[in-house]
């Protein structure tokens, strides 16, 4: 998919007057809310998220405002969940479904591949499926097996769903607000390790959110591209401080946003730029989402690239206990070590950084 220029922001800019600090867990839920409020026909439906609001409490107080038959609390069985947000959506309705952890959502899975994804197609788009589905996920909690997957790619290969992960507070809220308010599909993946991230946001009036399928770039640079999204936006955001510290390097950093669509014009606009890219995320390595993206970038940008396209990901081990996460997600130092071997002296022309050489 092509899209229009990306955002470009800063993370220094100063605060609006009338904003105070907010966790991404609280925008989370006041974009719940809010769609609660502004649409009788949103539904959320999930375990545990009715009285107690939700094992992150990001449905906390739902319940109490909006009664049980909005904010509804299901048996343990995600098939069931899902399945019955299906007929909902089906007729009518905008279901929001929870799954409690990334890897409780597995057993729903033939659901959303036989059923949510094909609907509309199936009915050669008489009947929309407007559901979306919240799952958070990642590491970076403390978490076990089971509670810290990064399960995306299955997401991205399964045609007719949107896969988004928000990576910002602001976007924590626009983004869900935009998947509730969408006729399709939609896998919302919540990274679980920012819930508790803060920033100051005015919740009584929010900025819109970009569209699907528009990167944002919080950080311009000129020797290399990080391409990141969910999780992994802060680790390259403090990576790409160390590279101008300790190298002199300045490296521009891309939050995708949303996987599917993808900001094919974005991305590709950076990497001709700057002639290199390292793609960055949780997942495992191989066959995950930094495969097709190295892929995209190959395709769009052979002839600027100055270095092969790197990959610095999760290891392609079911994940580890607690006390080894730390090996296992990316941190600043493999990100470094990844630039670092961008063939920095092969071909080195001064001045010519961005443009394909002679």
């Amino acid at each position: 998919m092509t899209a229009a220029p990306a955002s470009r922001t800063s993370p220094d800019a100063p605060a609006p007057a009338g904003t105070r600090p907010v966790t991404m867990a609280q925008a989370l839920n006041r974009a719940l809310r809010d769609a609660l409020a502004a649409d009788p026909a949103v539904h959320i439906l999930g375990e545990d998220v009715g009285t107690l609001g939700g094992v992150f409490r990001i449905t906390d107080g739902l319940a109490a405002e909006f009664g049980d038959r909005r904010c509804t609390d299901t048996p343990l069985a995600e098939a069931g969940i899902l399945g019955t947000a299906v007929g909902m959506a089906m007729y009518g309705l905008r279901p929001v479904v929870e799954m409690q952890f990334d890897a409780f959502a597995y057993p729903a899975f033939e659901q959303l591949v036989s059923h949510v994804s094909r609907m509309r197609n199936r009915t050669s788009g008489a009947l929309p499926l407007p559901l979306t589905v919240r799952i958070p996920y990642g590491g970076g909690i403390g978490g076990v097996e089971h509670h810290s997957d990064s399960s995306e790619a299955y997401y991205m290969a399964t045609p007719g769903l949107h896969v988004v992960t928000p990576a910002t507070v602001a976007d924590a809220y626009g983004l869900l607000r935009r998947a509730i308010a969408s006729d399709d599909p939609v896998v919302f993946l919540e990274p679980k390790r920012l819930y508790w991230s803060k920033a100051p946001l005015d919740l009584d009036q929010p900025p819109a959110a970009l569209p699907f399928g528009r990167a944002a770039v919080p950080r311009t640079g000129t020797s290399a591209t990080l391409i990141t999204y969910g999780p992994s936006l802060p680790v390259c955001l403090e990576a790409a401080e160390a590279a101008r510290a300790t190298e002199g390097w300045e490296l521009e950093v891309i939050d995708l946003r949303t996987l599917v669509p993808f900001d094919d014009d974005t991305v590709c606009d950076s990497v001709r730029r700057t002639g290199r890219a390292v793609v960055v995320h949780e997942a495992t390595g191989f066959a995950g989402p930094g495969a097709e993206i190295a892929a995209r970038v190959t395709e769009g940008c052979f002839h600027y690239l100055q270095a092969p396209v790197l990959r610095v990901t999760g290891f392609d081990i079911p994940y580890p206990p607690p006390m080894l996460e730390g090996h296992h997600l990316p941190g600043v130092d493999r990100i470094l070590d990844a630039v670092a071997r961008l063939q920095w002296e092969a071909d080195w022309i001064p001045g010519t950084e961005g443009r394909p050489h002679a």
